[in-house]
Protein backbone atom coordinates (compact mmCIF):
# COMPACT_ATOMS: atom_id res chain seq x y z
CA UNK A 1 0.00 0.00 0.00
CA UNK A 2 1.19 3.52 -0.83
CA UNK A 3 3.72 2.16 -3.36
CA UNK A 4 3.49 3.37 -6.94
CA UNK A 5 3.94 0.46 -9.28
CA UNK A 6 4.20 -0.14 -13.00
CA UNK A 7 2.32 -3.07 -14.53
CA UNK A 8 4.18 -5.65 -16.62
CA UNK A 9 3.86 -5.81 -20.42
CA UNK A 10 0.90 -7.80 -21.80
CA UNK A 11 0.61 -10.48 -24.49
CA UNK A 12 4.32 -11.29 -24.68
CA UNK A 13 4.50 -13.44 -27.81
CA UNK A 14 7.29 -15.19 -29.73
CA UNK A 15 6.58 -15.23 -33.44
CA UNK A 16 8.35 -15.44 -36.77
CA UNK A 17 8.18 -13.11 -39.77
CA UNK A 18 10.40 -12.77 -42.86
CA UNK A 19 12.95 -15.36 -41.62
CA UNK A 20 13.28 -13.60 -38.22
CA UNK A 21 12.30 -14.75 -34.72
CA UNK A 22 10.69 -11.81 -32.92
CA UNK A 23 9.29 -11.24 -29.45
CA UNK A 24 6.50 -8.66 -29.33
CA UNK A 25 4.28 -7.31 -26.54
CA UNK A 26 1.76 -4.65 -25.62
CA UNK A 27 2.35 -2.01 -22.94
CA UNK A 28 1.00 -2.82 -19.48
CA UNK A 29 -2.27 -1.20 -18.53
CA UNK A 30 -1.87 2.46 -17.58
CA UNK A 31 1.79 2.53 -18.69
CA UNK A 32 3.47 5.93 -18.39
CA UNK A 33 4.53 7.55 -21.67
CA UNK A 34 8.25 7.46 -20.83
CA UNK A 35 8.51 3.70 -20.51
CA UNK A 36 11.27 1.45 -21.85
CA UNK A 37 11.58 -2.33 -22.02
CA UNK A 38 14.30 -4.89 -21.36
CA UNK A 39 14.27 -8.38 -22.87
CA UNK A 40 15.92 -11.63 -21.75
CA UNK A 41 15.59 -15.17 -23.10
CA UNK A 42 16.29 -18.73 -22.03
CA UNK A 43 16.49 -21.99 -23.93
CA UNK A 44 14.64 -25.12 -22.90
CA UNK A 45 17.89 -27.08 -22.45
CA UNK A 46 19.16 -24.44 -19.95
CA UNK A 47 15.98 -23.42 -18.21
CA UNK A 48 16.17 -20.82 -15.44
CA UNK A 49 19.34 -19.43 -16.98
CA UNK A 50 18.08 -16.15 -18.41
CA UNK A 51 20.42 -14.43 -20.87
CA UNK A 52 20.58 -10.76 -21.73
CA UNK A 53 19.75 -9.46 -25.19
CA UNK A 54 22.22 -6.55 -25.48
CA UNK A 55 20.40 -4.74 -28.32
CA UNK A 56 17.08 -4.91 -26.43
CA UNK A 57 17.90 -3.27 -23.11
CA UNK A 58 15.89 -0.14 -22.20
CA UNK A 59 14.31 0.12 -25.65
CA UNK A 60 11.21 2.28 -26.33
CA UNK A 61 9.69 -0.05 -28.93
CA UNK A 62 7.44 -3.06 -28.23
CA UNK A 63 9.30 -5.74 -30.16
CA UNK A 64 12.80 -7.23 -30.31
CA UNK A 65 14.49 -9.44 -32.94
CA UNK A 66 16.01 -12.50 -31.28
CA UNK A 67 17.09 -14.51 -34.35
CA UNK A 68 20.86 -14.25 -34.05
CA UNK A 69 21.11 -14.28 -30.26
CA UNK A 70 19.54 -17.74 -30.24
CA UNK A 71 22.49 -20.13 -30.51
CA UNK A 72 20.60 -23.24 -31.57
CA UNK A 73 17.72 -22.91 -34.02
CA UNK A 74 16.41 -26.41 -33.11
CA UNK A 75 15.99 -25.78 -29.37
CA UNK A 76 12.87 -24.12 -27.99
CA UNK A 77 13.38 -20.73 -26.36
CA UNK A 78 11.18 -18.35 -24.44
CA UNK A 79 11.52 -14.63 -23.81
CA UNK A 80 10.59 -12.38 -20.94
CA UNK A 81 10.10 -8.62 -20.88
CA UNK A 82 9.93 -6.02 -18.12
CA UNK A 83 8.94 -2.36 -18.25
CA UNK A 84 11.07 0.39 -16.72
CA UNK A 85 10.07 4.00 -16.04
CA UNK A 86 12.47 6.13 -14.01
CA UNK A 87 13.10 4.26 -10.75
CA UNK A 88 10.12 1.96 -11.30
CA UNK A 89 10.34 -1.54 -12.74
CA UNK A 90 7.55 -3.96 -13.49
CA UNK A 91 7.64 -7.68 -12.88
CA UNK A 92 8.75 -9.85 -15.81
CA UNK A 93 6.13 -11.08 -18.28
CA UNK A 94 7.00 -14.29 -20.12
CA UNK A 95 6.24 -15.72 -23.56
CA UNK A 96 5.56 -19.31 -24.53
CA UNK A 97 8.39 -21.60 -25.77
CA UNK A 98 9.07 -21.77 -29.52
CA UNK A 99 11.96 -22.83 -31.74
CA UNK A 100 13.17 -21.15 -34.93
CA UNK A 101 13.39 -24.30 -37.05
CA UNK A 102 9.73 -25.30 -36.86
CA UNK A 103 8.23 -21.81 -36.46
CA UNK A 104 10.07 -19.84 -39.14
CA UNK A 105 7.86 -17.86 -41.55
CA UNK A 106 9.42 -17.08 -44.92
CA UNK A 107 9.62 -14.00 -47.12
CA UNK A 108 9.73 -14.18 -50.94
CA UNK A 109 13.17 -14.06 -52.56
CA UNK A 110 14.27 -11.13 -54.74
CA UNK A 111 15.05 -12.18 -58.30
CA UNK A 112 18.25 -11.03 -60.00
CA UNK A 113 18.12 -11.46 -63.79
CA UNK A 114 20.96 -11.42 -66.28
CA UNK A 115 19.49 -11.44 -69.80
CA UNK A 116 21.89 -12.65 -72.51
CA UNK A 117 21.35 -13.26 -76.22
CA UNK A 118 19.72 -16.69 -75.95
CA UNK A 119 19.27 -17.16 -72.21
CA UNK A 120 18.24 -15.66 -68.89
CA UNK A 121 20.37 -16.39 -65.83
CA UNK A 122 18.19 -16.17 -62.72
CA UNK A 123 19.46 -15.92 -59.15
CA UNK A 124 17.37 -15.62 -56.02
CA UNK A 125 18.50 -13.35 -53.22
CA UNK A 126 17.05 -14.15 -49.80
CA UNK A 127 16.62 -11.51 -47.05
CA UNK A 128 18.18 -13.92 -44.55
CA UNK A 129 19.81 -13.13 -41.22
CA UNK A 130 23.43 -14.29 -41.56
CA UNK A 131 23.14 -16.71 -38.62
CA UNK A 132 20.63 -18.94 -40.47
CA UNK A 133 22.22 -18.94 -43.92
CA UNK A 134 23.52 -22.47 -43.31
CA UNK A 135 20.03 -24.01 -43.33
CA UNK A 136 18.86 -25.66 -46.55
CA UNK A 137 16.79 -22.87 -48.10
CA UNK A 138 15.35 -23.53 -51.54
CA UNK A 139 13.21 -21.70 -54.01
CA UNK A 140 10.77 -22.45 -56.81
CA UNK A 141 10.62 -20.33 -59.97
CA UNK A 142 7.76 -19.73 -62.41
CA UNK A 143 8.08 -18.42 -65.97
CA UNK A 144 5.15 -17.43 -68.15
CA UNK A 145 4.25 -15.26 -71.13
CA UNK A 146 2.54 -12.05 -69.98
CA UNK A 147 -1.24 -12.49 -70.17
CA UNK A 148 -1.03 -16.31 -70.14
CA UNK A 149 -1.99 -18.62 -67.28
CA UNK A 150 0.36 -21.33 -68.56
CA UNK A 151 3.37 -21.26 -66.22
CA UNK A 152 6.56 -23.29 -66.53
CA UNK A 153 7.76 -24.31 -63.08
CA UNK A 154 11.42 -24.75 -62.10
CA UNK A 155 11.16 -26.68 -58.84
CA UNK A 156 13.24 -26.76 -55.69
CA UNK A 157 16.52 -25.08 -56.51
CA UNK A 158 18.96 -24.53 -53.65
CA UNK A 159 19.29 -20.92 -52.57
CA UNK A 160 22.64 -20.32 -54.31
CA UNK A 161 21.79 -22.22 -57.50
CA UNK A 162 21.25 -20.25 -60.72
CA UNK A 163 18.47 -21.18 -63.11
CA UNK A 164 19.48 -20.84 -66.76
CA UNK A 165 16.53 -20.53 -69.15
CA UNK A 166 17.06 -21.00 -72.88
CA UNK A 167 15.12 -18.19 -74.58
CA UNK A 168 15.83 -19.06 -78.23
CA UNK A 169 12.22 -20.10 -78.87
CA UNK A 170 10.65 -17.38 -76.70
CA UNK A 171 9.40 -14.16 -78.22
CA UNK A 172 7.52 -11.39 -76.45
CA UNK A 173 7.04 -10.24 -72.86
CA UNK A 174 7.86 -12.98 -70.30
CA UNK A 175 7.48 -12.76 -66.54
CA UNK A 176 9.24 -14.52 -63.66
CA UNK A 177 8.27 -14.92 -60.02
CA UNK A 178 9.63 -17.09 -57.20
CA UNK A 179 8.82 -18.25 -53.69
CA UNK A 180 11.04 -19.46 -50.85
CA UNK A 181 10.74 -23.08 -49.70
CA UNK A 182 11.75 -24.75 -46.44
CA UNK A 183 11.16 -28.27 -45.20
CA UNK A 184 11.23 -28.59 -41.42
CA UNK A 185 8.63 -30.68 -39.59
CA UNK A 186 6.37 -29.58 -42.42
CA UNK A 187 6.70 -28.12 -45.90
CA UNK A 188 6.64 -24.31 -45.82
CA UNK A 189 6.63 -21.70 -48.52
CA UNK A 190 6.44 -17.93 -48.80
CA UNK A 191 4.15 -15.98 -51.06
CA UNK A 192 5.41 -15.53 -54.62
CA UNK A 193 7.57 -12.48 -55.29
CA UNK A 194 6.28 -9.60 -57.41
CA UNK A 195 6.63 -10.60 -61.09
CA UNK A 196 9.63 -9.27 -63.02
CA UNK A 197 8.99 -9.08 -66.79
CA UNK A 198 11.47 -8.91 -69.70
CA UNK A 199 11.01 -8.46 -73.44
CA UNK A 200 12.68 -11.36 -75.27
CA UNK A 201 13.97 -11.54 -78.83
CA UNK A 202 12.29 -8.25 -79.64
CA UNK A 203 12.83 -7.17 -83.23
CA UNK A 204 12.94 -3.46 -83.93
Amino acid sequence: PGHVQILPPRNVTLMSKDFEMIVAWAPGEGSPSAVTYTVKYQSEDHSNKWKKVPHCKNIPRTSCILTCVIRNCYVKVQARVKAVSGQLQSQWATSQFKDYYSEVKLAPPVLILNVKNNSIHVNASFPLPTCVEHLLWKYELNLWKAGSEDKKKYEEKFRKDSVIINTTALRGNYCLSARSLFVSNEFKHSKFSQPVCVLLNHKG
